[in-house]
C-alpha cells in the first residue's frame, strides 16, 4: 500500500510521529470526525495501562487500508459503515459496532432560509432544487468520493430523486431523470474539499471576511460547531434543513480487524467497545452533539438549540442505504460525470534544483494524475468536461499545456510533460499569476470550480504582493500549495490563507499530496 496510509497525525499525548507503532501498541484508523472523542479512548488506555495510537485518515484511505496485504491496524473507526461495506472484501473486520449517530443535512444561513420561506417548515429536496436553478443558493460541500458527509449529501439527493420510493438501484444510475437532478444539486456547489472539518472552517472564516457562502452540508454536530464559532462572532447561524425526503446518517462505527493470533488484541477491542458504548460514555458522547444509536445504554440526548432548527429528540427521515456495489458505482458516476466540473491550472516547479530525483518523482506523479486507470482506483479521475491546464516554470513561466478530462488528451499531455527537464531559477509568483488568466479565460461565466495549484521544492524569487493584486482583479479561485523537498511552506501557507486555499505536503508521498488536492477541486 502506498506510504500514505502509513501517514499519521499522531496523538498529543503520544508525541512525535512515526510509521509504525510500538508492537505492543493498540491501533486504530480513525476518520477525523471521531477526533474530538479521542480523549475518551486514551482515559480508557491510560486506565488500562496499554499505549494505543489512532491514525487519522480520510473515508477513502480508511477503506483503502482494508485491502492492504500487510493491515497495520488492529481497529477501524470510520464515519460510516458504507467504506467497510464497499472495500472490506476479505471480511476482516469483525465486532463492528455504532459508537455515535450523525445526520448530514444542510445548513443555510437563517436569513436566506427566511427569505426561501424554509424556517419553521419541512423542506423537499425539489425545493433545494428550485432555489438553486433560480439562482438563489448556492453551497460548500465536501468530495462524495473523498469524504463521508459528501458522499452521503450526495446519497441522500439520489435517494431523494429516484421515482419508485425504494433505495437507490443500479438502473437508477441510468436515468437521466434521476441524474439530471442530481447534477442540479451539485451545480449548488460553490467549494468542495477533502476534509469536512476543513470546510466548516473555511465557511466560518469566510463568513467573518464578508465573502460568505449561502450554506454548507455536513455533519449536524459540525453545524452545531460551526455555529458556535459564527454565535461568538456576531455571524448569521447556519439554519439546519432536513429534507423531507431523508438524509444520510453517519454511523460512526468501530470494528475489530482480525488479522489472526490476536486474542489478547481482541480482548482489548471488545473491553474498549464495551467502554464507549457504556451508559456513562453514550451521556458524554450526547454533550457533544451528537446522537446515540437506537438501543444505546443511555437515554441521554444532546440539548436541543431551536434557533438553528437543532432538535434531537425530534425524528428525522433517513434514506435506506443501497448496496456496497451500488454505492461504489455512483461514487464513479458522481467523479466521472455528474459533479461540477473543475479547472485546474497547476504551476509545476522545473528548476535547476529538481534535476535528478525531484523530475523522476514529479514525472511518477503526473503519471499517476494523467492515467485514468490510476485515478480510477483512488476515485480522483477527471471527467471529460474538466479542464487541466500544466504550466512548468523556474525563474519565468514556460509553455503550457492545456487539456479537458478526455483520456486521450490526458495521455498526449503527459508525454509532453515527461519531456521536460529541469534548468534555471524559481518564480512561483509569475506562473501564479498566468495561471489566474488562463482559469479567468476559461471560467469567464463561472461554470467550473477552479484551482490554482503551485509545487515547487525552494524559495521563489518574486513578489507575492504582484499576485495578490492580479488575485484581487480575478475571479478569486484558491490557490493550493504542495511543497517538495526544501520548500519554502511560509511561501505557500501565506497564499493558501490569502486565498482560501490550503498546503498539502508532497515531501513523503507526492503522488499522495496530489491525490489528496483532487479531493478539493
Amino acid at each position: 500500500m502506498r506510504k500514505f496510509i502509513a501517514a499519521c497525525l499522531c496523538l498529543l499525548t503520544l508525541g512525535a510521529c512515526s510509521d509504525t507503532a510500538p508492537k505492543d501498541t493498540f491501533t486504530i484508523v480513525a476518520g477525523s470526525e471521531n477526533r474530538d472523542l479521542e480523549p475518551i479512548v486514551q482515559e480508557f488506555c491510560a486506565a488500562q495501562k496499554r499505549e494505543c495510537a489512532v491514525t487519522y485518515l480520510g473515508s477513502l484511505d480508511i477503506g483503502l487500508s482494508l485491502s492492504d496485504a500487510e493491515q497495520k491496524y488492529d481497529a477501524v473507526w470510520p464515519a460510516a459503515s458504507i467504506w467497510i461495506n464497499i472495500f472490506d472484501q476479505d471480511r476482516k473486520v469483525r465486532h463492528l459496532a455504532s459508537i455515535a449517530q450523525n445526520p448530514v443535512v444542510l445548513g443555510v444561513r437563517e436569513p436566506l432560509a427566511r427569505e426561501l420561506g424554509w424556517v419553521g417548515r419541512d423542506v423537499s429536496m425539489a425545493d433545494i432544487v428550485n432555489a438553486i436553478r433560480d439562482g438563489k443558493l448556492g453551497y460548500v460541500m465536501t468530495s462524495a468520493t473523498q469524504s463521508n458527509s459528501g458522499a452521503s449529501a450526495y446519497l441522500a439527493m439520489l435517494s431523494a430523486a429516484v421515482t419508485h420510493g425504494d433505495t437507490i438501484r443500479r438502473q437508477d444510475l441510468d436515468d437521466p431523470a434521476t441524474t439530471e437532478t442530481v447534477r442540479t444539486l451539485l451545480k449548488g456547489i460553490q467549494r468542495s474539499a477533502g476534509s469536512s472539518g476543513w470546510l466548516a472552517d473555511l465557511y466560518v472564516a469566510s463568513a467573518q471576511r464578508g465573502a460568505g457562502y449561502d450554506g454548507m452540508w455536513n455533519y449536524e454536530v459540525t453545524i452545531r460547531d460551526a455555529n458556535n464559532q459564527l454565535r461568538d462572532k456576531g455571524e448569521d447561524l447556519l439554519y439546519a434543513i432536513y429534507p423531507r425526503e431523508g438524509v444520510a446518517v453517519a454511523d460512526s462505527p468501530l470494528g475489530f480487524v482480525d488479522r489472526t493470533g490476536q486474542s489478547d488484541t481482541e480482548d482489548f477491542f471488545l473491553k474498549l467497545q464495551s467502554h464507549l458504548t457504556s451508559a456513562d460514555i453514550q451521556k458524554r458522547i450526547a454533550d457533544t452533539g451528537r446522537r446515540l444509536p437506537f438501543g444505546s445504554a443511555s437515554n441521554a440526548t444532546p440539548q436541543a438549540e431551536p434557533e438553528w432548527n437543532f432538535n434531537p429528540e425530534k425524528l428525522i427521515s433517513t434514506i435506506r442505504m443501497p448496496e456496497p456495489d451500488v454505492i461504489r458505482q455512483a461514487l464513479d458516476l458522481y467523479q466521472s460525470a455528474l459533479r461540477r466540473p473543475s479547472v485546474t491550472a497547476m504551476c509545476l516547479d522545473y528548476s535547476g534544483s529538481m534535476s535528478g530525483e525531484g523530475v523522476q518523482q514529479l514525472r511518477e506523479a503526473m503519471t499517476f494524475l494523467l492515467t485514468p486507470e490510476q485515478t480510477k482506483r483512488q476515485l480522483v479521475q477527471w471527467s471529460p468536461q474538466d479542464r487541466i491546464v500544466i504550466i512548468p516554470f523556474d525563474s519565468r513561466p514556460r509553455e503550457e499545456f492545456q487539456s479537458t478530462g478526455v483520456e486521450e488528451e490526458q495521455e498526449a499531455m503527459l508525454s509532453a510533460v515527461k519531456n521536460l527537464s529541469a534548468a534555471g531559477g524559481t518564480n512561483l509568483y509569475a506562473c501564479a499569476t498566468l495561471a489566474l488568466k488562463y482559469i479567468d479565460d476559461i471560467n469567464s461565466n463561472e461554470e467550473y470550480l477552479p484551482a490554482v495549484v503551485i509545487m515547487s521544492d525552494g524559495k521563489s524569487g518574486g513578489h507575492v504582493d504582484e499576485f495578490l493584486r492580479a488575485w484581487e482583479d480575478s475571479t478569486k479561485p484558491p490557490v493550493f500549495g504542495i511543497t517538495f523537498a526544501d520548500a519554502d511552506e511560509r511561501q505557500l501557507d501565506a497564499l493558501a490563507e490569502a486565498t482560501g486555499g490550503r498546503v498539502f505536503d508532497g515531501r513523503r508521498d507526492l503522488i499522495d499530496a496530489f491525490r489528496s488536492m483532487r479531493g478539493y477541486n
